[in-house]
């Protein structure tokens, strides 16, 4: 037994990169070792009176009606201000988030007393009354109670999905009871609480089974078993027996966690998570003899973590919104446990800790879709620390509201639209009243670039009739990219405030292997593939064979337009040097110009992916030369091109997916290919946007019929020669005028890349005065502004 008990952790050596891991590895197994020979047992009373902090606790007794009346009043100051004044905080949840949203509440805690719970995307899954808690009811699977080192988390073989087992021993359906409980005074809530927390201590002994398998799991029911404590504190179903058998449990919660961090096995959300759940336990039971290793261990993690996880423009470095949201949420929760257990307000690392924190809240602003949702780029866990909002999946102004109470933001309040029930909980009534003072105002910018993480936003306006488009230009993700997606340079857009191309999210992790690995390919998201190949290729269900490495070359956000371009290797795999660059001009306030080019010698089968949003009725045309529908047109310029339609499969949430339109531009041809993109919105009551190729001398030159406009637009692929169209003439790279019916001169003009423009005859630039410029004509003069500065030019 001990052979085989050892050869995993062994063999694992194989892969150390510090002594610090071989301590932290080795010191792993043999506990694993112990656990599994000795056995890991609950104390009796006595045993666990032994592990009271006597220099916290004091000289007096202790006893389980001690310890009760103890927590509480520990709680009173340094829980959760929601918690401080029950019927003060019923009341304010009432009057602020009004009668509907409790019956939302209400409606829900009878699906659970009716054995009914909703689990990721899968709503009211029937468990029965009497639940299993090893039972996966969509494989039909009951896991056996053995060892939880035996379990592969990989294998669904025995086990199902284990993260619909997972989710449900989170026991986050505690808070819906809990939050029922409070607004109504229904016992019901209590005693199902305190019947389900009874069977599952029942059924899991200490380390035994597939709900202590993961430490993340052990951390995140920690803390709902904490706030479950609080809700129930005035309910005689929560007995003193029952109690003290959960603070014994609590008490190995926190002794697993601490034992078995993924400090070295999954240093991402996990080992964040982990920590938090080490700190709430550490301060909210100060009397336990490890409760300041607890505090200490998941504080210093926490501050070392921030700045290995988050990049400095405040991107999650496993390249997934989703996650981006997860640790956002984790050091807001640590911010405000820390503030409430009385550590000093101000210290340098807890200032350091604050400014990239607010950096990744100024991401998941920025990310806002008009319509308040956030795009679902890479991975989707679909958990939460806490279900603290009954707001959709992939709606995260809850968090955006939470952050403009802490960090008294104006333009996270601006986004947030409205206060939500995450400021409720994690700051109280006061917390509520400061988000009504609060003065709202618009974030400084609309466009803005991440480098770091390789996202750009582009975006006209703050209001929900504005339109927006996020490009991915960054890596795969960290580690071994086990979150990331191969949506190298692909898109996700609005229209007018109408979500129009979506990402196709993620579905599941161990459903089926097929279907991870669509959701996470190429194709499912809105960029270019080769011969139906990923841009990344996947391996196992959490890495990859070979990653796409991806460039970030040009942007310029002015106040007319924003200019993209970046290009990525993925394809250069292919062995004919395939490399593909994509360009996105857009022309604020109209329409975008996204130009793909993919060089190589081979001849391939090539297609441009457009997934829309499940409320999207696009069609083709009949000729096939654009695809659109009442909010849109557009319109692809590709050689030998050709339009399918299509449905694909659209997911919000972990485990739940719904089928979608999806459009893809198929060609087909040797050598380079160059693919024009042109996306326009409908303009009522103006006719529908037309775009025609024109002859060129050189490049590629279009005509674009839009609000009532003649637009040109010029692609010069030889910058080293001007080129004269009888309108301009320029050696800019990107020429994009608007003309006015009998006008020869252009209204506007925007040029990237270049130096050379000349109207009527009149030189606007010296050579190498500029690279970019947009300007627009009043009369005869022309009111310029550059990458320099603004400038008036003379026609």
């Amino acid at each position: 037994m001990s052979a085989e008990i050892m050869a995993k952790p062994l063999n694992s050596f194989k892969k150390i990169r510090s002594l610090d891991e071989i301590l932290t590895r080795g010191s792993q197994a043999i506990s694993v070792f112990r656990e599994q020979k000795r056995g890991s047992n609950i104390p009796t009373d006595d045993e666990f009176f032994h592990h009271f902090e006597r220099s916290v606790w004091g000289k007096g007794p202790v006893s389980v009606k001690a310890f009760r009346e103890r927590f509480y009043s520990w709680g009173h100051e340094h829980f959760l201000k929601a918690f401080q004044d029950r019927k003060r905080s019923s009341a304010e949840f009432r009057e602020t988030f009004g009668d509907v949203t409790a019956a939302k509440f209400v409606s829900a805690a009878e699906n659970i007393a009716d054995g009914r719970v909703d689990l990721l995307g899968l709503k009211a899954l029937h468990l029965g009354k009497e639940i299993d808690w090893h039972w996966e009811p969509i494989a039909s699977k009951r896991s056996p109670l053995k060892h939880w080192k035996q379990f592969d988390e990989l294998d669904s073989k025995e086990t199902g999905n284990k993260k619909i087992v997972w989710e449900l021993n989170r026991h986050q359906h505690f808070f819906t009871l809990g939050v029922v409980y409070w607004l109504t005074g229904d016992e019901r809530c209590a005693r199902i609480f305190a019947s389900h927390l009874d069977r599952w201590m029942e059924e899991n002994p200490p380390g035994l089974g597939i709900n202590w398998s993961s430490s993340l799991e052990v951390s995140f029911r920690s803390m709902s078993w904490i706030w479950a404590l609080h809700f129930f504190r005035d309910s005689s179903h929560l007995t003193l027996p029952l109690f003290n058998r959960a603070l014994k449990y609590l008490y190995l919660h926190g002794r697993h966690i601490e034992k078995y961090l993924s400090k070295y096995y999954s240093p991402n959300t996990h080992l964040t998570g982990e920590a938090l759940g080490l700190y709430y336990l550490g301060t909210q039971f100060p009397f336990f003899d490890r409760a300041k290793h607890w505090r200490d261990l998941g504080e210093d993690i926490l501050m070392k973590e921030i700045n290995n996880q988050v990049l400095p423009d405040g991107i999650y470095f496993e390249q997934s919104s989703w996650y981006q949201r997860y640790t956002v949420d984790i050091f807001t929760h640590f911010i405000v446990l820390r503030s409430l257990f009385g550590e000093p307000i101000y210290t340098a690392k807890s200032a350091a800790l604050e400014e990239r924190l607010q950096k990744a809240y100024d991401f998941l602003m920025h990310l806002t879709l008009p319509d308040g949702r956030t795009p679902i780029i890479g991975d989707d866990d679909g958990g939460r620390i806490l279900p603290l909002t009954l707001a959709e999946p992939d709606d995260f102004r809850g968090t955006l509201g939470a952050g403009a109470v802490i960090f008294d933001r104006g333009d996270l309040k601006f986004v947030s639209d409205s206060v939500s029930q995450e400021v409720f909980w994690l700051t109280g009534p006061e917390g509520l009243a400061k988000y009504d003072a609060l003065e709202s105002r618009e974030p400084e910018a609309a466009s803005l670039s991440f480098p770091d993480g390789g996202y750009y936003v582009m975006r006209d306006g703050w209001t929900d009739t504005d339109s927006f488009l996020v490009i991915d230009c960054g890596e795969l993700g960290a580690l071994t990219g086990a979150h990331g997606h191969a949506d190298a340079l692909a898109i996700e857009l609005a229209i007018h405030g109408k979500t129009l191309l979506v990402d196709s999210g993620t579905y599941t992790y161990h459903e089926s292997r097929d279907l991870r690995d669509y959701f996470r390919s190429s194709s499912a998201h809105n960029t270019l593939t080769v011969d139906g190949l990923s841009s990344s290729e996947p391996g196992s269900t959490f890495n990859w064979r070979s990653r796409a490495k991806a460039l970030s070359g040009e942007w310029i956000s002015k106040g007319r337009f924003d200019f993209f371009k970046g290009s990525h290797d993925g394809f250069e795999r292919l062995g004919d040097g395939a490399k593909h660059t994509r360009s996105v001009l857009f022309v604020k306030g109209d329409y975008w110009i996204m130009r793909d080019l993919v060089s190589g010698t081979g001849t391939h089968e090539y297609a441009l992916n457009f997934h829309y949003s499940v409320n999207t009725k696009p069609v083709v045309e009949d000729d096939d030369r654009w695809v659109g529908d009442d909010d849109h047109r557009l319109f692809v310029f590709g050689d030998n091109g050709a339009w399918q339609q299509k449905e694909s499969w659209i997911s919000n949430n972990h485990a739940h997916r719904v089928n979608a339109p999806f459009l893809r531009f198929v060609s087909r041809g040797q050598g380079p290919q160059e693919f024009l993109t042109f996306i326009l919105p409908m303009v009522s009551p103006i006719e529908a946007p037309v775009v025609e190729e024109v002859a060129a001398a050189q490049g590629r030159a279009f005509v674009i019929k839009y609000a009532g406009y003649t637009d040109i637009f010029v692609y010069n692929d030889d910058t080293s020669q001007a080129l004269d169209n009888g309108i301009f003439i320029s050696n800019f790279e990107y020429t994009w005028a608007r003309l006015r019916a009998g006008e020869s001169a252009p209204d506007e003009i925007v040029v990237i890349n270049g130096d050379r423009l000349a109207i009527g005859g009149k030189e606007l630039f010296e050579p190498h005065e500029v690279n970019s410029a947009s300007a627009r004509r009043f009369g005869n003069e022309l009111y310029v502004e550059t990458d320099h500065g603004r400038m008036i030019r003379t026609l």
